[in-house]
């Protein structure tokens, strides 16, 4: 029998992240996933879990400006880096305009993967602002959605590009 002081656990470690521009605290056990600690420490549940496995795209966030899937990402991984959620997209009462073409478009059917398209969207037209079709394509290739043909979604991306 353990004595009840006595932990096979890892210590839990002070953390420090920027998430949408703001610094969060907290203490997390070293496997913690940035997932985790985004929906269930930090309050931010645009953030979703599909999958666990990293294959459809429903937790990407921005690590660095740079699309990353927050259920492989290990949140201590993230200490000292900017870290954007769904949450920290619009401005304010303002919808990027990705969001806004999204919206318009009619893009998001039940919207559970939506937060995940639009954060790997995001990233895209930061590198390319006038994507083509097949670029739009290439990069959502890895966000899934079980709704919807991808013709509105890569609709919105393309107005969201236009002149």
């Amino acid at each position: 029998m353990t004595d009840a002081t006595t932990s096979t656990r890892p210590a839990k470690r002070i953390l420090s992240l920027r998430i949408n521009g703001s610094t969060w605290e907290g203490a997390v056990e070293p496997s913690a996933l940035l997932l985790d600690v985004l929906r269930y420490q930090a309050g931010l549940t645009g953030t979703k879990r599909g999958c666990d496995m990293g294959t459809c795209g429903c937790c990407a966030v921005r690590v660095d400006g740079e699309p990353r899937l927050s259920c492989l990402t290990l949140a201590l991984d993230c200490e000292g880096r900017d870290i954007k959620t769904i949450e920290g997209v619009a401005d304010g009462p303002l919808l990027s305009s990705l969001q806004q073409e999204w919206a318009d478009c009619g893009a998001a059917q039940c919207g559970f993967c939506t937060p995940g398209f639009i954060m790997v969207g995001e990233a895209l037209l930061e590198r390319n602002p006038k994507p083509s079709e097949a670029e739009v394509r290439e990069a959502i290739a890895g966000n899934l959605c079980r709704c919807t043909g991808y013709v509105k979604i890569v609709e919105a991306f393309m107005r969201a590009t236009a002149d």
